[in-house]
């Protein structure tokens, strides 16, 4: 069945609206049959127009010029067919067709030239500038090299006026700055770009395509947070946009340049029809030769058998999409060059192929897990003298000097020194005594073995003839097996007996202080595990008083020895089981001078790592105790003494303690970057999934909070399917879906973030206490509402409603009825009936609330039924159009009567409710003063605006003042076009 004129030309204004691609091209295809099929020509123009506009803005590109030839030849045979709004059409798509045609390698040089000259003629013939035809010539000159004639159609362009035919602000500044970019002059073009990037100039491709552009500038002027912000607020916004596939490519790029490979795969993952779309040869070769760039990239690092996405219907791996990519580029390349004369195209891949890595990592805070390289092949060739590993002998040396000063290092040293004496007969009883020991001391072994390798060290100590180190060995080996289950209390007696062995020891000069305090420091850790295994309460208290007994004696032996050497440490972790014991006991005050004092005594040893522990526990300690200034220096310090010595998780962890207590107190900037980084060493460290979730589920929260919408939600969206309930607990999944809601909402994404707050209020719904359920009801409302989604709208805020009546929220309850009322009255909605209804129940609900409320909640009360008064009569003035006596249909002026009266109340209402309100009457008088006029009535309504001008007069003018007055003015001058007084 044939549609008739009025449905085609509707149905040619919604395919503007539809996403770019191919479903939209098709639809725009067999519109132009059903326009063609009417004979109207004016209704075929516009078909045509339609079907430009979606081949432009698609992989299609190849397909306008048939259809813009087409229109072409209906303007010089029909032009009456043609509207002023398709008149434009034609002039404003010339651009499109003219400057397309260089990047499609079948069209002959001579054709391109010929096409750019009747554009020049065409435009000139309409009286349009020549800006959009040099413009144009830029664009050519480019291509093929030509950079005198560039520069000269750069200077012609700049020089030409801005007319209607110009291209947007936005989309000239772009090409501007990637022209300049091209030149080698990066400053200049980051400068050129800043009011796109800042959102003074916009369009519906940019900042997107500027994004991407300013990525690899950004990078090489060392501005690295910016291009990270970039990409993930530039990426997120062409990713659904089929004709950006160069920007895409730059993206692919960006990540392969910074060690984000992984990042990368997931790009290309997502448009595995980028690799075969035709019709845009040029952004195909872009998009190849990045893809190749990336491939090569992973190859050399070790990955070229790995399973990568590529085109559909091959299992690829890095090394044969590499191949393909790389050779598709250069062939499309060969094409252009062969038409063009010259080697330019590919001498542009062959550079671009040839970059190398600009950072090794950049983390962009989004799980994807850096691919590290391969190690290489053992070498085939004897090592020389010079780069001999150290010996045995060397390696035990450099371990026991590492152990001696406690460095953090000693452990790994030791390992080296176990591997270098795997099969060596001529150690020592002691050098094997030291690696046993070091070994068992490598927390990933089993208790059990631990303390195996534990006693056997102390066999062999003793056969060495060092009694002292025997016995803290066996000590070792006893706090070993209190860490399997049940055994604490055997562990305890154990080292009750070593104790005293270690202390007769110790008088008797066979063992050092450092030794001696060791026992009893293993000693204090088993008491401190059966502190951790006490089956109830009073058992638990029982174990504290004997740890702090404990503690107490190991502190009369370390104390009095000072700086004897290793005793530090020992002092240091007594003092911290006091620290322990006084959180556990609630001195939350105590606890934490006691856990300075402990991480001073080791700071002061020239010990400062072994602070760490004591600082990361005071900075929690602060927080309970809102002790913000001492948690941020404690954090801080924490991060400082532990960055270059604790492993990959350690570090996770200091920089997410210092995220927290950043954000805590609202310095949301460097909590960001704190987070980003325990993001970035959770992933070194391979726990994304757990440390690394937390760290991004904050960063996307942090970076919320700093106004940087964008990059959160593209942090959130990616954290979102990592966690669950049952991992990270419903709050933490609730919190998630409630800031990406808030991040799409400063986006403009309403609808998106109405499902995110759907989503969050049902979990929230089983929770016993319901403010976050009705709230995110309520925001839900909002989104709904904005995206004049009015029936799920009115759902979500009659839901809110109920709710903010259990909790007793009045205010809250009212406004939801007011938006109810007003989504009432749009198109297809009950209408002004329903919409008073509403209004009169918010009426009830303040005036019920008022006769029960308490002095102090009076004024606000009052100031929610003005706001109701002068809503209902904004709503009431509003069913009318036009003044009252100019309506044709009936209207009564009694409606804006009784709209005016509303309003008095509210006015009443406000000056009531008292001074705090004074911008609300303000506000409610003029709209009465509005009325009035329309009414008929000058004298009051100039009376109404006189008064607002005299509460103002003298007051200092903020944005609030500023508006009441020029509203003011307004009404005077509307009610009196001559000058007034």
């Amino acid at each position: 069945m044939s549609l008739d004129v009025a449905t085609i030309r509707q149905a040619l204004r919604d395919n503007y609206a539809e996403p770019e691609g191919p479903a939209r091209n098709a639809r725009a295809e067999r519109l132009l049959t059903e326009a063609a099929r009417t004979g109207d020509a004016p209704l075929l123009v516009e078909a045509l127009a339609n079907q430009l506009q979606a081949y432009n803005y698609s992989s299609e590109k190849d397909k306008m010029f048939v259809p813009f030839a087409r229109l072409l030849r209906m303007w010089d045979e029909q032009p009456g067919s043609f509207d002023q709004v398709m008149t434009h059409h034609l002039f404003w798509m010339f651009k499109w067709v003219s400057s397309s045609m260089i990047y499609q390698p079948h069209i002959p040089l001579a054709s391109i030239e010929k096409w750019q000259g009747e554009m020049a003629h065409r435009y000139r013939l309409a009286g349009h500038s020549e800006r959009a035809v040099r413009q144009g010539e830029l664009q050519i000159a480019r291509h093929l090299g030509d950079l005198e004639r560039a520069e000269r159609a750069y200077t012609a362009w700049q020089a030409a006026d801005r007319d209607r035919m110009a291209n947007c602000h936005a989309c000239e500044l772009h090409s501007q700055g990637s022209w300049q970019v091209h030149r080698g002059l990066d400053e200049e073009a980051l400068h050129t770009w800043r009011p796109v990037l800042d959102g003074e100039h916009t369009c519906a491709h940019e900042p997107h395509a500027v994004l991407a552009a300013s990525l690899l500038p950004l990078l090489r002027t060392g501005r690295t947070e910016e291009a990270r912000g970039h990409h993930l607020r530039g990426y997120r916004m062409v990713r659904p946009m089929e004709s950006m596939r160069d920007s895409v490519a730059l993206h692919i790029e960006f990540c392969a340049l910074t060690g984000n490979e992984a990042r990368a795969l997931e790009i290309l993952a997502e448009r595995p029809a980028y690799f075969t779309a035709t019709g845009n040869p040029d952004s195909l070769m872009d998009f190849l030769a990045v893809s190749a760039l990336l491939l090569d990239r992973l190859t050399a690092l070790g990955h070229g058998g790995q399973p990568v996405p590529g085109p559909t219907g091959t299992d690829w791996t890095a090394r044969s999409l590499a191949g393909h990519a790389r050779e598709q580029a250069f062939a499309l390349a060969g094409r252009f060059d062969e038409r063009n004369g010259n080697t330019q195209v590919g001498n542009v891949v062959r550079e671009r192929l040839a970059q190398q890595p600009l950072l090794d990592r950049l983390p962009l805070g989004l799980r994807a897990p850096r691919l590290t390289a391969v190690a290489p092949e053992p070498a085939a060739v004897p090592r020389t003298a010079v780069d001999a590993p150290l010996g045995l002998p060397d390696l035990l040396a450099d371990a026991r000097r590492l152990s001696d000063a406690q460095h953090p290092d000693a452990g790994a040293a030791w390992q080296a020194a176990a591997r270098a004496a795997e099969g060596s007969t001529g150690l020592s009883d002691h050098d094997r005594a030291c690696i046993d020991d070091h070994r068992a001391m490598d927390g990933a072994l089993p208790p059990a073995v631990a303390r195996e390798l534990f006693l056997s060290a102390s066999e062999l100590y003793g056969a060495a003839g060092d009694p002292g180190e025997a016995v803290a060995a066996a000590a070792r080996g006893a706090y070993a097996c209190s860490l399997e289950a049940g055994h604490a209390t055997e562990a305890l007696a154990e080292a009750a007996v070593l104790v005293d062995r270690a202390l007769a020891l110790h008088a008797e000069g066979r063992a050092t202080a450092r030794q001696a305090g060791g026992v009893l420091v293993c000693r204090a850790r088993i008491l401190n595990q059966l502190v951790l295994d006490a089956p109830d309460e009073p058992s638990a208290e029982t174990a504290v008083d004997a740890l702090e007994q404990g503690v107490r004696e190991l502190l009369a032996f370390t104390e009095p020895l000072g700086a004897q050497a290793g005793v530090a440490t020992r002092t240091a972790e007594a003092v911290g089981f006091l620290g322990d014991i006084s959180a556990y006991r609630g001195d939350g005050p105590g606890a934490g001078e006691l856990y300075a004092r402990a991480a001073a005594e080791t700071i002061g040893a020239g010990l400062p790592w072994y602070a760490v522990a004591y600082e990361t526990k005071a900075a929690r300690i602060a927080v309970q105790l809102h002790d913000h200034a001492t948690a941020e220096r404690t954090a801080r310090a924490a991060l400082e003494h532990g960055a270059a010595f604790v492993p990959a998780p350690g570090r996770a962890r200091l920089h997410l303690q210092l995220a927290e207590v950043l954000g805590g107190i609202g310095e949301f900037a460097e909590a960001s970057q704190q987070a980003l980084d325990a993001a970035h060493w959770a992933d070194e460290a391979g726990e994304s999934g757990g440390l690394g979730v937390h760290a991004r589920h904050l960063l996307g929260g942090w970076l919320l909070q700093s106004g940087r919408a964008a990059e959160a939600a593209a942090v959130l969206e990616a954290v979102l399917p990592d966690i669950t309930a049952d991992d990270h607990g419903d709050g933490m999944v609730v919190q998630t879906l409630w800031w990406l809601g808030d991040a799409l909402t400063a986006l403009g994404e309403s609808r998106e973030a109405a499902g995110h707050w759907l989503k969050a209020a049902d979990i929230a719904r089983s929770w016993p206490e319901q403010h976050d359920h009705a709230m995110l009801a309520n925001l839900a409302g909002q989104a709904l509402y904005q995206a004049e989604l009015n029936s799920q709208a009115e759902k979500a805020y009659a839901r809110a409603g109920e709710l903010w009546r259990e909790l007793g929220d009045v205010h809250a309850l009212v406004r939801t009825l007011r938006v109810r009322a007003w989504i009432a009255v749009r198109e297809g909605q009950p209408g002004p009936a329903a919409a008073r209804a509403f209004m009169a129940a918010a009426v009830r609900e303040c005036e019920a609330a008022l006769a029960a409320a308490e002095p102090e909640q009076m004024p606000g009360l009052w100031a929610e039924l003005a706001d109701t008064h002068r809503q209902t009569g904004e709503l009431i003035a509003d069913a009318c159009e036009g003044k009252p006596d100019e309506d044709d249909e009936g209207c009564a002026r009694t409606t804006y009567e009784e709209a005016l009266g509303q309003v008095n109340r509210a006015v009443t209402g406000f000056t009531g409710a008292g001074p705090d309100f004074l911008g609300r009457r303000t506000a409610a008088e003029l709209m009465a003063a509005w009325l009035e006029a329309d009414l008929g009535r000058r004298d009051e309504a100039r009376a109404r605006a006189r008064a607002v001008l005299a509460v103002y007069e003298g007051a200092e003018a903020d944005d609030m003042v500023r508006a009441r007055r020029a509203e003011a003015e307004s009404v005077l001058t509307y009610v009196d076009p001559a000058p007034h007084q």
